[in-house]
């Protein structure tokens, strides 16, 4: 597509070319165009007539010269108004209070001896000699500045100035050249930018929905869309055979730090692939945002790990690897190892789980005997523990009731030796490798064991296709119920699902899933199966996904694709510590807006357009 052409404007009398560009702050900004951002100006600008605009981060009279610094998002440039050079602008200056918005004209000079270290810019100063005040700024109810001692909440209700924070910027800087660099790379691999809609189909099951009433359907609701899963999949029914989107999802959920009611995914689908094909273009995208980004390189391919794998060794399915300690199985050692406790759970069809702390001299005794409270919350009623000696004995209340030859093979299977400490949680499966994941985090963190300047990806493989209540049997899917089974799995679906294995994949990074999926089912009678596992029955389905079913009846290609989390890819990029310093304009964890005061009650005529009644205790408005 070449340059769009714009026809010539009709002549107006009395009205030059120059006026279409004369807004109406002519003056300053007509004859003083900005030259320079407040980050850009380095030692090689001396000598040069600079125009800077921005905020007025701080002031100082120091004796008839006054110093300003002047903040915008790219940096912080110290200017200064001398009266002998100008006596107007000096003037202006001494009026001038953090945050006003002003506009300033002079020359780049040299800071000689007093260089600042601390700012890029920090090697120079503008003498201004012409001074803009665009606007000025009351008192702001904090200072815009990175060290705060302010709470999450005033900050919210005035997330304008809260986004003024050099930190801030700096995240989204990060957050938009992410999006930028991916639409570059899969640009590049021929994947087509299409847009689905938001207000679909509620179906139910899955995250709950926020639902939206329909004035030209009365009685009838969309849902605001928790991802694009079906219409991708439709899209390559249709032969859209690489898609992409970033998009706006919905899901109206109990909130926390790392989850908010309205989120974006860089959203993704592919044909006519396999799972190792899917997952090279995405490390290929991984490789180019570290690159692009951060300047990192990233070492391809990532490593895999089995779901399996990572609950034995690590207790979670998304493990950080920058933490080297790992877990292991002491089942078998324990199960006639004397110690009644651990052969009481064992022999109930629980396990032992060990995790073994090098250097164990550095955890303490009240940091060990905290470690039971820690556990609670996991459903663990205690943590044991015990400190290796010389010869491989235990120091420990329990070490007399342990078996000499079930502790020297608890020892060997864990590789301890003299001045570990080994840690113990006895219960079933599920609770006991969660508690122990969560320990070895804790523990790691505590001693300083996790290396924070890495970067350490997974791509986890291999999980359960279904979750399998273990006191009901009752199945649900783990992921939804388009993801495929293992090849090999397929004879397994009606006798033992609980076994059956997915073609799924996340995509996990320093223990945070950024990115999951799948291939998915594309074959009718293999759906069936699946729905049938799920205790879906026909006529659920095709109420629910009747016209997916319906598409796919002509001829899908075998696909598969991935979501990844945009909103927790920036915190980690950026190296935030919330999601919310991410988002722009974030909800808090009660999903209200502080700022606008969203949401609010609404009027009853407008509730009557929509054939709505609510209770009389609610509120709603004139």
């Amino acid at each position: 597509m070449g340059r769009i052409k714009f026809s010539p404007a009709l002549p107006i009398p009395g009205f030059t070319r120059r006026d279409m560009f004369r807004g109406p702050m002519s003056g300053f900004l007509e004859t003083n165009p900005r030259t320079h951002t407040c980050g850009a100006l380095r030692a090689s600008d001396i000598d040069r007539r600079v125009v800077l605009t921005g905020w007025v981060q701080s002031y100082r009279d120091h004796g008839g010269l006054v110093f300003i610094d002047l903040r915008d998002r790219e940096g912080v440039t110290q200017v200064v108004f001398d009266p002998g050079l100008s006596a107007e602008a000096h003037r202006l200056a001494g009026e001038l209070c953090s945050e006003h918005c002003v506009g300033v004209a002079g020359k780049v000079v040299a800071r000689g001896a007093n260089v600042n270290d601390n700012l890029a810019t920090g090697a120079i100063e503008v003498w201004a000699d012409t001074l803009e005040v665009f606007s000025r700024a009351e008192t702001p109810p904090f200072p815009v500045e990175d060290k705060l001692d302010t709470n999450e909440a005033l900050r919210l209700k005035y997330r304008y100035l809260d986004l003024r924070r050099p930190r801030l910027q700096k995240n989204l800087i990060t957050r938009s050249a992410i999006t930028t660099t991916v639409r570059e790379y899969l640009s590049r691999h021929r994947f087509l930018e299409i847009e689905t809609p938001f207000m679909v189909k509620y179906t139910p099951g899955g995250a709950r929905n926020f639902l939206v009433p329909s004035r030209l359907n009365p009685g009838s609701f969309y849902a605001l869309a928790e991802s694009p899963q079906i219409f991708k999949q439709l899209l390559m029914g249709a032969g859209y055979d690489r898609y992409f989107q970033i998009v706006r999802c919905f899901r109206d959920e109990d909130l926390r730090l790392d989850r908010q009611p309205e989120f974006t995914q860089i959203d993704i689908e592919m044909s006519f692939i396999d799972e190792v094909q899917l997952q090279t273009t995405i490390e290929g995208m991984v490789a180019a945002l570290w690159r692009d980004v951060l300047g990192r390189e990233v070492t391809l391919p990532l490593r895999r790990m089995t779901h399996a794998e990572a609950l034995e060794r690590y207790g979670v399915d998304k493990p950080d690897l920058r933490l080297d300690l790992v877990l292991c199985d002491v089942t078998a050692a324990c199960r006639q190892s004397g110690f009644r406790v651990f052969e009481g759970v064992v022999a109930g069809g629980g396990i032992v789980k060990c995790l073994r702390v090098p250097e164990g001299e550095r955890l303490s005794r009240s940091m060990l005997d905290g470690l039971t409270d820690f556990a609670k919350p996991y459903g663990v009623k205690g943590v044991a523990f015990a400190r290796v000696q010389d010869g491989g004995a235990w120091q420990a209340p329990f070490a007399k009731s342990f078996k000499d030859e079930a502790r020297d093979e608890v020892n060997r299977v864990a590789g301890a030796g003299p001045g570990d400490v080994l840690l113990f949680v006895a219960e079933k499966a599920k609770a006991a490798n969660t508690c122990m994941g969560a320990i070895r985090l804790h523990v790691g963190d505590k001693l300083g064991l996790i290396r924070k300047d890495e970067f350490q990806f997974l791509w986890l493989t291999d999980p359960p296709l279904f979750e399998v209540d273990d006191d009901t049997g009752e199945v649900a899917a783990a992921h939804h119920p388009f993801t495929s089974p293992r090849a090999a799995d397929e004879a397994l679906l009606e006798r033992s699902p609980k076994d059956v294995l997915a073609r799924a994949y996340d995509l996990v990074l320093n223990g945070v899933e950024i990115g999951g999926g799948s291939i998915r089912i594309h074959r009718s009678e293999l759906q069936a199966r699946v729905f049938k596992a799920l205790g879906i029955s026909d006529d659920d389905a095709r109420a629910k996904f009747g016209f997916l079913l319906e598409a796919f009846r002509y001829g899908p290609p075998p696909h598969g694709g991935i979501a990844l989390g945009l909103d927790r890819l920036a915190m980690i990029m950026a190296g935030a510590e919330s999601l919310r310093d991410v988002i722009a304009f974030p909800k808090t964890q009660k999903g209200s807006d502080l700022m606008t005061d969203a949401p609010t009650g609404v009027s009853k005529k407008q509730l009557d357009e929509l054939y709505i009644q609510v209770s009389p205790a609610l509120p709603t408005r004139a």
